[in-house]
């Protein structure tokens, strides 16, 4: 409650000073009228009228500018809220699929051009590899909890600025932006580590059984989203046969 209090202070306090700020001007500026007025036409109630013309322009002006301000406080956040809508999964709240193919591709094109920056680079992804049976079994709730807590996961073995994204029911898409594969082997040891750390459980503290897929490729000079994306479930897809993460790069 307390936090919800200060929150609140924090969003109105602002726009009361602002709207005390231009009260104050529109007051100053029918007093400045009222005087000149009373220069031409004077009158012995001049001081009376200036003070009452001051005060109600100073009150109407105040409740105006406050109920604007706040209204479009309103409309910015609402305006927020719909673009992050707009780029962001509902439920595990990543990027969503088209937002993530821009961004990476958008990324690998100014790392290509700047030569200040490393242009290396890997795309995972992580295929959660019975999805559909989870689901099947203890219903979509606990299959969108169980990714929920596995983008927790990833998010966590991450580093600061690298992109993780929903591309499919079963599907997260992750983007290692001047990264090796050895660096980003470690990244997936990590996130295979802490899964087989955690206990998934569903409704009545049944345990769930959770096997995932990782797989990545190289991007070097590659830049089309879809060619890194199909290698990259290519290599998880190999885990299957081969056991460790394999990496494949696009073109030899």
């Amino acid at each position: 409650m307390t936090l919800q209090v200060h929150a609140h202070q924090a969003v109105i306090v602002p726009h009361i000073k602002i709207a005390t700020l231009r009260a104050l001007a529109a007051a100053t500026g029918a007093a400045a009228i009222v005087w000149v007025l009373s220069l031409l036409v004077p009158e012995r109630a001049f001081w009376f009228e200036l003070t009452a013309v001051a005060l109600v322009s100073a009150v109407v002006t105040f409740r105006f500018q406050l109920a604007l301000g706040l209204r479009n406080e309103a409309l910015r956040d609402t305006q927020r809220e719909l673009q992050h809508a707009l780029h962001h999964d509902p439920v595990t709240g990543t990027l969503r699929a088209n937002t993530f193919a821009n961004s990476v591709e958008q990324a690998i094109d100014r790392r290509c051009k700047n030569t200040a920056e490393n242009p290396d680079g890997v795309m995972l992804v992580l295929r959660v590899a019975n999805f559909d049976e989870i689901g099947r079994r203890y219903g979509p709730q606990w299959s969108d909890t169980l990714l929920q807590s596995l983008v927790q996961i990833v998010h966590s073995s991450v580093r600061y600025g690298d992109l993780v994204a929903r591309l499919a029911s079963d599907e997260l898409g992750i983007y290692l932006p001047g990264t090796t594969p050895d660096i980003a082997s470690s990244i997936c040891k990590r996130i295979h580590q802490r899964v087989q750390e955690t206990t998934f459980t569903a409704g009545q503290e049944r345990q769930i059984l959770v096997t995932v897929r990782l797989g990545g490729t190289r991007i070097g000079d590659q830049d089309d989203f879809q060619a890194l994306r199909g290698a990259a479930n290519r290599a998880a897809l190999a885990q299957e046969d081969v056991g460790p993460l394999l990496f494949r790069e696009l073109f030899s």
